[in-house]
């Protein structure tokens, strides 16, 4: 039998995408496996888009991921989308089929409310508030409200984004859905049991920035997430941590996500116990 020294190309195209982990996180599933699969993480300008999804398809790659800045422009590349990437209006996963076609599919959103399942709080009933209305943001919302989420609130700095969103959650969902514009240090409205950060404000490089919030307005008994995956221990995460918040980190959405392109790739179920681990040592966690 011949050996097949070819592997199998899946990876992420974004700007900025050096400190992305999930190449990382990705292949120690594929070793899990005995796959010969490589995850390649590829720095793609916003201007390149067009010709890094012509490269997808002359590499015969079985699929990649979309980070900032092409969540929402990648979707014109599509010939066919899932039900959940049409009513977020975003792709942060592409699946290249047999057949030439490229599929889009929407994982933030399920990956960030599994992590919440996953530490125990339910989102059914709750009042969120949600900083930001771009890809991440438009995901976690509408998964959210879709989990049982009652009334979500969105505050950003573009009110048409941020009115888009908002209409999109109303329309699709039961939930009720706000905007508010972000204006100075946001105002955390009373009442809120979940406070989201789905900004890239303290994104590596930027680490020690944080998102211009009045911390005042977390209190004791809240839930304050991250999506920001590195640092894992954000700026935001620790000021909310000594207003007495409970803190969730962007890891457990990075994995879950992961988990579930990984089965979209491949078709086998992630080795989600081993991809977790690698990224908790990968950060010192």
């Amino acid at each position: 039998m011949e050996k097949n020294y070819r592997a199998e190309l899946v990876g992420v195209l974004g700007d900025p995408v050096d400190g992305n982990p999930t190449g990382v996180m990705e292949e120690a599933g594929f070793e899990h496996d005995g796959l010969n699969w490589r995850y390649i993480t590829v720095k793609v300008l916003p201007g390149d888009l067009d010709a890094a999804m012509a490269g997808v398809r002359a590499f015969n790659m079985r699929g990649v991921n979309l980070t900032m800045p092409h969540k929402i422009n990648v979707l014109k590349h599509m010939d066919a989308l899932s039900e959940a990437a049409r009513v977020i209006g975003a792709v942060n996963t592409v699946v290249c089929r047999e057949d030439g076609t490229l599929f889009g599919e929407n994982t933030d959103g399920k990956g960030f409310v599994q992590s919440l399942a996953d530490a125990g709080i339910p989102l059914a009933g709750k009042a969120i508030c949600l900083l930001g209305a771009g890809g991440a943001a438009r995901s976690i919302g509408v998964e959210c409200a879709l989990a049982g989420a009652a009334a979500i609130t969105i505050i950003n700095r573009n009110a048409d984004r941020g009115e888009a969103l908002a209409a999109v959650i109303r329309e699709n969902t039961r939930a009720g859905a706000r905007f508010i514009p972000w204006q100075g240090a946001a105002k955390i409205p009373d009442g809120t049991d979940i406070l989201i950060n789905a900004t890239c404000v303290g994104l590596h490089p930027h680490g020690d920035e944080c998102p211009d919030v009045d911390f005042d307005g977390v209190r004791p008994g809240m839930v304050a997430c991250d999506v920001i995956f590195n640092p894992v221990d954000t700026p935001f995460l620790s000021r909310c941590a000594r207003r007495g918040a409970r803190t969730i980190d962007g890891l457990g959405m990075l994995v879950n996500q992961g988990a579930i392109n990984y089965t979209l790739w491949t078709g086998r179920k992630a080795p989600r116990n081993v991809m977790y681990a690698k990224l908790k040592a990968e950060f010192g966690v």
